[in-house]
């Protein structure tokens, strides 16, 4: 089974965003590519958000982003280590805390489900980081350390950027740290494509298409990625996998770091009913009334239990069609999809607006495990600590020793993980775990030997060619292309934001 992880997430705030300025910036200019994720204060009319036309769903999302806030932003930067393993990355992960300057609509079941999941609105209200949306106010990013310029500097790291769900992220961030959305989605997605000339690449694209996962909500697709990567290290590490190492913070920095625990996964002997509305969508509109299990270990666990009963009955299909007899009536359909499981792109035409459009549920807590670390040296003179086995040598026992974590080292200094572990923060290396894992099975699958390690690591070959700029649509069976067409133009305001962006006016 997986192992335990801690993910250490720094909680960036109004009175310490400057202080932790260059660490950030340093991050963003150093990684292999940047996950994001954002915790919203609404999403409008859920109706208007799945509409069958795209250029309508397009409006909603604009309707949405210039009346609503982005209320925290996770950053998850993944820099993969040419010394180490292949396929080692070093993660530095932030949760910036923001608080839009302008008056903006937040809707009560967003607050609801950001509470149950332990969001501090004092907090945020007190030390958020002020914003203003849309085009620049009095040139404010171009003077001072502020979101927006960190904004800017993500784009002029012209790094691969990787989101779950991605297009109402993209919408948000664009108008919040960039500029007013155009009018058009054909101008949106040209101003995108050469804002992020590395790509952009939607996890739940690759967790549908390439990885064709049972189900593709966020917390279900990290934990079956953990779940298959930890399998392959603790087997001797012949199949594709990926080694997670993050920074040891140290003296007051310390106490700005929040620890999220993933737990590893663990069976449960006893009968346990599993909720199908949670274990398709990832979201019930029980809630936490609901009486049946919403633990995602359990669903992950499931699954993989109904697709070996699944083999196991073709294998005795064929054997008794060699024999002689007669195959059984729907003896092939859905092959490797639990009963009464959701098909791929089908919408749960009765769910609400944190389901489907991006609002994953959050992971379960659990007892943390103590384990060993191992040190190296991290950017920003911070030390760094081995999260994840680089030795498969000294841990082929037990899957549950694969994967370390220096948790116990410094107890005295560190804060206990919250009730809740949904944060922007760890969703977004939730993110990117997905993406690194995928980019190294898909890879490696396809080339049938380890990337060679000599290739730019910013090289598009080098990630997912078949993801790249393509965003999942829910309900379609298409992706959104994030290209520059011969027939759409960039945006006005984007043009003069690239000459800014480009010619280094920040």
């Amino acid at each position: 089974m997986a192992s335990s992880l801690v993910v250490p997430v720094i909680d960036v705030h109004n009175y310490n965003f400057k202080e932790l300025w260059p660490a950030m910036v340093v991050a963003i200019k150093t990684a292999s590519f940047v996950a994001l994720d954002t915790e919203l204060s609404g999403l409008g009319n859920r109706k208007s958000l799945l509409a069958e036309s795209i250029e309508d769903r397009y409006k909603a999302i604009c309707h949405a982003a210039r009346s609503r806030s982005i209320l925290s932003l996770g950053l998850a930067c993944y820099k993969k280590l040419s010394d180490k393993t292949a396929d080692t990355y070093l993660v530095q992960v932030y949760n910036l805390t923001l608080l839009c300057s302008e008056e903006y609509i937040i809707e009560p079941q967003s607050v609801q489900f950001l509470v149950h999941h332990g969001f501090d609105f004092n907090k945020q209200y007190a030390h958020g980081i002020p914003y203003c949306k849309g085009n620049n106010k009095g040139g404010s990013d171009d003077r001072c350390v502020h979101i927006r310029a960190l904004f800017t500097e993500l784009l002029r790291a012209r790094k691969p950027v990787v989101l779950h769900n991605g297009l109402i992220d993209m919408a948000f961030l664009y108008q919040s740290f960039y500029a007013h959305l155009p009018e058009r989605l054909a101008t949106f997605t040209a101003d995108l494509s050469e804002m992020f000339p590395a790509g952009i690449y939607d996890t739940k694209y690759v967790t549908e298409f390439d990885l064709r996962l049972t189900a593709s909500y966020l917390e279900y697709a990290y934990k079956k990625c953990k779940l298959d990567n930890s399998r392959s290290v603790a087997s001797g590490g012949t199949g594709p996998h990926v080694h997670v190492e993050f920074c040891q913070y140290a003296g007051h920095m310390s106490s700005y770091v929040d620890y999220r625990l993933c737990p590893s996964l663990a069976a449960v002997e006893e009968q346990t009913d599993i909720c199908l509305r949670f274990s398709a969508f990832g979201w019930c509109p029980n809630g936490t009334q609901c009486l049946l299990s919403h633990n995602t270990d359990l669903i992950v666990l499931q699954d993989e239990k109904g697709k070996e009963d699944k083999r196991k009955r073709r294998k005795r299909q064929r054997d008794k069609k060699k024999g002689g007899g007669e195959l059984t009536e729907n003896s092939g359909m859905l092959d490797g999809a639990p009963e009464k499981k959701v098909a791929h792109m089908e919408v749960d035409p009765d769910k609400t607006p944190d389901d489907q459009l991006g609002a994953e549920l959050s992971l379960e807590n659990a007892q943390q495990n103590e384990e060993d670390s191992k040190r190296t040296d991290c950017e920003g003179n911070i030390n760094s600590t081995t999260s994840t086995a680089t030795d498969d040598t000294n841990k082929k026992n037990t899957s549950d020793d694969v994967e370390n974590s220096d948790h116990a080292a410094n107890t005295g200094s560190q804060k206990k993980a919250d009730a809740g572990t949904h944060r922007a923060g760890f969703d977004a290396f939730m993110t990117g775990f997905i993406f690194a894992y995928s980019c190294t099975l898909v890879n490696k699958k396809a080339a049938g030997a380890p990337v060679q390690e000599k290739e730019h690591e910013n090289d598009k070959q080098l990630w997912l060619p078949g993801c790249l700029n393509k965003v999942y649509l829910s309900g379609k069976a298409a992706p959104l292309n994030v290209v520059k067409s011969t027939f759409s133009k960039s945006s006005k305001a984007h043009v003069q934001k690239m000459e800014m962006v480009w010619g280094g006016k920040v």
